[in-house]
């Protein structure tokens, strides 16, 4: 309150009329609180009760405090803390910024009115009634910056702690805690269940503005391992959230009950270690079937086409391929000659080679074997994985539905 204690050496109330001013406060108190009561909608209720008479008294101890700097008086301290901690509290009481400084200028209109009324009472000359009104404004007008400061600082904390809330969900849900626990997250978070959650995943530095397109519910975290960053999306339109991604790398999961949503981001995590090319899981959900055991898959492959393994790797990969387009074709010929773009007779020669080698094709099981181990396999399939000493297989690459290759252990 520096300014405004320079400004009161300037003046100096003398001794009458700051007691007539004295006299006045808890009338110029009360009406205070009165009108901004009556003109500030926010605190209709606020000011009521035993509210409004702390309101009173805080006013009546803030105007005591102002005539003791007009009259030179003045023993140290100001009411800078207490409006500090008011403007803290009006945001604990849930009120805006713009009504705490409503409440201000109606205050400094009706205290000045009543002081007003009681210096000229008190035969204050009119230039010093002058000094008087500057400085009853420079005084609240700083009582009011204490206040605004206070209730920013306040927003400022309670929005970094929301934000470590927030946070903490993210990371309890992507680790699969418990219903309870994540109820518990959610409460202490503010953040109010949606009925399910999509996983995205994105590089760390897209999280941020993506996030600023979705749902203000989304929630996103930045910093996980190999610069890697997630939103969970609440209730998601799945083709609407892909097309606001259209221009992101982003790999996006599957929808999944909110307590399940590690199940969507595991899900997202593994489409991506499979191929860069995949944004949208449920494209690729055969991939993601088949290569749910990479070893297993392997022995099923190994197992299946053993026969093929006895010829000349081009024979053998001519004949999978041919194999692979009349399985999926379900036999008929003209489609699978169209398929290879060979001619029909070709493929009769070719099955009639394959049927050979495998005695039992027309077998149900045999058929389902058979679409599982070349279904998802490019014609210049490896045939033979040697196997390490220790008996697991050499890491190899397979392929992406759309025939791009991943690598797979």
């Amino acid at each position: 309150m520096s300014r405004v204690t320079q400004r009161a050496s300037e003046l100096a109330l003398n001794e009458t009329t700051v007691t007539a001013l004295r006299a006045a406060l808890k009338t110029t108190a009360d009406e205070v609180v009165q009108a901004i009561i009556d003109e500030v909608p926010p605190y209709a209720n606020a000011l009521s009760g035993s509210m409004g008479g702390t309101i009173r008294r805080a006013v009546r101890t803030a105007l005591g405090h102002y005539l003791d700097l007009a009259s030179g008086n003045a023993t140290g301290g100001d009411g800078g803390d207490a409006a500090y901690e008011l403007g803290r509290g009006e945001v604990r009481d849930g009120r805006s910024m713009d009504a705490l400084l409503s409440a201000y200028r109606v205050g400094a209109r009706v205290a000045w009115r009543c002081l007003a009324a009681g210096a000229v009472s008190a035969g204050l000359p009119a230039a010093e009634v002058a000094k008087f009104a500057e400085l009853t404004f420079a005084y609240i007008d700083e009582l009011s910056a204490a206040s605004a400061a206070g209730h920013a600082d306040e927003l400022a904390a309670r929005g970094r702690a929301h934000e470590r809330h927030l946070e903490h969900l993210a990371r309890d849900l992507l680790a699969d805690v418990s219903p309870d626990v994540l109820l518990v997250s959610a409460q202490r978070a503010g953040w109010q269940p949606p009925d399910s959650l999509t996983a995205v995943l994105l590089p760390a530095a897209q999280a941020r503005p993506a996030y600023r397109a979705l749902d203000p519910s989304t929630l996103v975290l930045d910093d996980l391992p190999d610069a890697t960053g997630v939103l969970l999306v609440p209730d998601a339109d799945r083709s609407h959230l892909l097309r606001q991604l259209t221009d992101r790398t982003a790999v996006v999961g599957p929808a999944r009950p909110w307590t399940r949503a590690s199940a969507s981001y595991a899900r997202a995590l593994r489409a991506r270690s499979l191929s860069s090319d995949i944004r949208d899981t449920e494209d690729h959900l055969p991939e993601l079937v088949l290569s749910a055991d990479v070893d297993a898959y392997a022995d099923l492959r190994a197992r299946a086409l053993a026969p093929l393994h006895t010829l000349p790797v081009t024979t053998a990969r001519r004949l999978e391929e041919t194999l692979r387009a009349w399985l999926l074709h379900q036999g008929r010929r003209d489609e699978v000659a169209a398929a290879l773009f060979v001619h029909p007779q070709t493929v009769r020669y070719r099955m009639s080679q394959l049927r050979e080698l495998f005695s039992d094709l027309a077998s149900p099981h045999r058929v389902l074997e058979l679409t599982l181990a070349v279904g998802l396999r490019p014609v210049d399939a490896y045939f033979d994985r040697p196997r390490t000493p220790g008996g697991s297989r050499h890491r190899a690459r397979c392929p992406s539905r759309d025939g791009s290759a991943f690598d797979s252990k």
